[in-house]
């Protein structure tokens, strides 16, 4: 999947506090990102109620526990230049890794077809499509696929096969006299995790989107027809329109999120896994200092998310905004009552009330 190679020219006292600062940073911002995002789905009522949502919360379990599990251990090694913990917690760290990174993009995979469905298929096709067994099977895959790609092969030592006397050479460094967590692969385990963890469910998202971006360019000509058509003057007979109309504004403007979402994981993942199959073709010669780079790239994508959907939803906003003010009423839906319709008037002492 990954080859993980510490820097081997070392950081200087300056760079190391900058670096330090910077990682404390995108750790403490998945941490507490991702609980809220946890926290405003399993509180918020309406949020619930919406199948996309339990894939969110899901995903954000998962770089929860990256920015916990993984995170750290690499930061300290890095800062430090040494790996402390010992060969068999190197595996496990690095298989824990390797499938977190993979459940993540699994999850937005899972999104990117929910909302193919609820956008592009009429909602009993979707009803029908997106069952709370099926919802519950796509989570399971998406947490048991990775275990094949990274704790069977990385404990089964498949990664290494060929590779073995160059990975005991840059484990240990003679001149600092210090031990590295080394991740090396070998070809043919380059490019089989890489096409299953990254590459397959990358092409699965692109084509759900460039389906859902074509429905939502025809539900903006609809709009604009309906718009130019007028509205019927009676207002049963527009009430089927209005409806139609705000279900594709909300949908289209949930997969414009979701895109958006989908497109910051890519961009900060695809250096990473295109120098991961790279690597091995040009004799592992790609800098260690490169390879860091990259890789806290895609961590950084672990502290993203909750940030994304603070600004591009307005759900999960009102319900961030609830949290984070102490359940503020200002930032509470209105309630269903408050917006009845008046049903009939009566007049007392000559002024009109309305009766709900």
């Amino acid at each position: 999947f990954c080859v993980l190679p510490s820097s081997s020219e070392g950081f200087g006292i300056a760079e190391k506090i900058v670096l330090l600062t910077f990682i404390s940073a995108v750790i403490l911002m998945a941490i507490l990102g991702n609980l809220l995002v946890m926290v405003a789905v399993c509180r918020d009522r309406q949020l619930r109620k919406i199948k996309t949502n339990y894939f969110i919360v899901s995903l954000a379990f998962a770089d929860l526990l990256v920015s916990v599990l993984v995170m750290p251990f690499g930061a300290i090694e890095l800062v430090q230049d040494n790996w402390i913990y010992g060969e068999m917690f190197c595996l496990v760290r690095t298989s824990l890794d390797v499938l977190l990174t993979t459940a993540s993009i699994l999850h937005l995979c899972c999104i990117s077809l929910d909302r193919y469905y609820a956008i592009c298929c009429q909602p009993l096709v979707y009803r029908n499509k997106m069952t709370p067994l099926r919802i519950a099977v796509m989570l399971g895959g998406c947490w048991v696929i990775p275990t094949f790609i990274s704790f069977l092969p990385i404990m089964q030592g498949w990664n290494s096969i060929g590779i073995i006397d160059l990975i005991q050479q840059r484990q240990f460094n003679k001149a600092s006299n210090s031990t590295y967590c080394i991740f090396m692969v070998n070809k043919p385990y380059a490019i089989t995790c890489s096409v299953v963890a990254f590459y397959i469910p990358f092409l699965l998202m692109v084509l759900a989107y460039y389906r859902i971006y074509i429905t939502a360019r025809e539900h903006a000509r609809q709009i604009r027809l309906l718009q130019r058509a007028g509205a019927p003057t009676d207002s049963r007979q527009h009430h089927p329109d209005q409806h139609s109309t705000h279900r594709m504004k909300t949908e289209t403007k949930a997969a414009k999120t979701l895109c958006i979402i989908m497109g910051c994981f890519c961009l900060c993942w695809a250096p990473f896994f295109i120098t991961n199959i790279v690597d091995p073709f040009i004799n592992y010669t790609v800098p260690g200092k490169l390879w860091t780079a990259f890789l806290w790239l895609g961590y950084i994508n672990s502290g993203l998310n909750p940030f994304l959907y603070a600004f591009l939803n307005k759900s999960f906003r009102r319900a961030f905004l609830i949290i984070l003010c102490c359940g503020d009423e200002r930032y509470r839906r209105p309630s269903i009552l408050g917006q009845t319709v008046p049903c009939s008037t009566t007049t007392i002492n000559g002024s009109t009330h309305v009766l709900r």
